[in-house]
């Protein structure tokens, strides 16, 4: 299974699948309001032929006088691929697009208070909890749990994880450092060797009489006095 960000061109056959799997249905609009909206926080899950089999509908709440914070419109997976853990991979990419992405503090959503695999999901395995009841939220009549997630934990993951790749990075970049000492050292020694030696035989010739076995050890100590 492959979990990827929506494109404009998975909108249709994510309509689909919300037709397939979920009594509340959207106009494709509303789809292409999400894609062109918020592009980074929509996922699709694809089974290996490349067809999509689940996908989350998310988008961020614009009222100013709140936190920042996500929504989920929409979670669906189709019957013959669930069980396999498809919609919290969807539901986490999603909630980490938002952190990163808009630096959302908690991420909200409905979901029917009859839908007991849908309220397991989110409350014991995704961490959301119940802030209120809305009557009547749905066309049928039905009730909807109103429920939130706060991201701050993923806050903090990715705050980690920076901050781990940063410290990893210090010693590629210690070790290229040092490469670029040694290779600027190597050629300064060159030169110095070089004009040692050219030195060396000048004073060979003005005084033949002084011992060239000295001359040589002194020269090597001044080109690698720096090394």
């Amino acid at each position: 299974m492959n979990i990827r960000c929506a494109t404009p061109e998975d909108l249709m056959n994510m309509q689909h699948c919300n037709l397939l799997c979920l009594p509340e249905n959207y106009q494709m609009k509303y789809y292409f309001y999400h894609g062109l909206s918020w592009p980074q926080l929509s996922y699709v899950a694809e089974d290996e032929k490349g067809k999509i089999v689940g996908y989350v509908l998310a988008k961020m709440e614009e009222e100013p006088d709140e936190a920042v914070h996500g929504h989920i419109t929409s979670l669906a997976v189709k019957r013959s691929h669930r069980r396999l853990g498809l919609a919290q991979k969807l539901m986490e990419q999603a909630s980490r697009a938002m952190v990163e992405c808009f630096n959302a503090q908690y991420v909200s959503l409905h979901v029917r208070k009859s839908n007991r695999a849908a309220l397991h999901l989110y409350n014991k395995t995704l961490g959301f909890s119940i802030s209120e009841i809305e009557p009547k939220y749905y066309a049928d009549g039905e009730d909807a749990f109103a429920m939130k997630r706060d991201l701050t934990g993923l806050k903090l993951e990715e705050k980690v994880a920076t901050e781990k790749d940063q410290e990893q990075e210090k010693p590629a970049e210690k070790k290229e450092n040092l490469q670029d000492h040694n290779e600027v050292s190597h050629k300064c020694c060159g030169s110095h060797s070089s004009h040692s030696h050219s030195h060396f035989r000048h004073v060979r010739d003005e005084a033949p009489s002084r011992c060239p076995r000295t001359t040589l050890e002194e020269t090597k100590d001044t080109a690698h006095g720096g090394s």
